[in-house]
């Protein structure tokens, strides 16, 4: 079995704004493209345009509908690896293909060493790694490894691709285990949650809980209230509008 690094110099990982993410998929299509061509095997497509499509995906959007009444609203969910300070899948691998990097904390699988047994997918409980059917290898999130760390590029992009490609900006890379990084900001000033704290995995990526939201009615300017004190059901055009239909009750 693989064991784990006692202490990693640095906590890479991403910080996901539940609050501005808007389902668009951008990063899912993006992280395919990137992979595909990328580290390690291509992600392959067993049927991707039938009745029943299937393929292999690093990164997943989930949308559920949460809350009751007034207060309900549509949450977009992205889901990839959480690169685990405890991470389950490494410690069940046989054959140490699965391992986590004591410089930055990643969780990678080594495909060469990997005979395709499934036990990392077993013991996640997040359900991030899929095997790669035409490969015969798990596949799972590497933080764009081979990007981030390319000085090909120009420092913006080196950066995950779902990262890079986020129209919305609700994806955020950084090093977790600096307390002074944008992201570690981001997760002190809005209450970053871990995924499922209750299974122990002490997952590096955060989730910025979505805002509560204002009432439609109370989101609206006074004088467009009912009853507000500029109520434009009584003065001005509308309300001009308002007596002369009146007048026709």
């Amino acid at each position: 079995m693989t064991e784990l690094p006692r202490k990693t110099d640095k906590k890479l990982g991403l910080v996901i704004d539940l609050d501005i993410c808007v389902g668009c998929h951008a990063c899912v299509v993006n992280c395919k493209e990137w992979n595909t061509g990328g580290y390690g095997a291509a992600l392959s497509d067993q049927n991707p345009y039938g009745d029943d499509p299937s393929g292999t995906w690093l990164n997943r959007i989930h949308t559920y509908e949460a809350g009751e009444g007034a207060d309900t609203r549509v949450v977009h969910f992205p889901k990839s690896c959480l690169h685990c300070d405890d991470a389950p899948c490494v410690t069940v691998c046989p054959t140490g293909a699965s391992y986590k990097r004591a410089d930055d904390g990643i969780v990678l699988v080594d495909e060469s060493m990997c005979i395709g047994c499934g036990l990392c997918a077993w013991a996640c409980p997040y359900g991030a790694r899929e095997m790669d059917l035409a490969e015969g290898v798990m596949k799972k999130c590497t933080l764009c490894v081979d990007r981030i760390y390319n000085e090909a590029f120009e420092e913006v992009d080196r950066v995950p691709a779902c990262v890079r490609t986020c129209p919305a900006n609700a994806r955020h890379f950084g090093d977790l285990a600096d307390p002074t990084s944008d992201v570690s900001q981001m997760v002190a000033a809005r209450g970053g949650i871990d995924l499922m704290p209750e299974q122990g995995t002490k997952p590096v990526n955060k989730y910025l809980p979505p805002r509560k939201g204002t009432p439609i009615g109370e989101a609206l300017p006074a004088a467009h209230r009912p009853g507000g004190e500029d109520d434009l059901s009584a003065t001005g055009f509308l309300g001009w509008v308002d007596d002369m239909l009146s007048r026709f009750g």
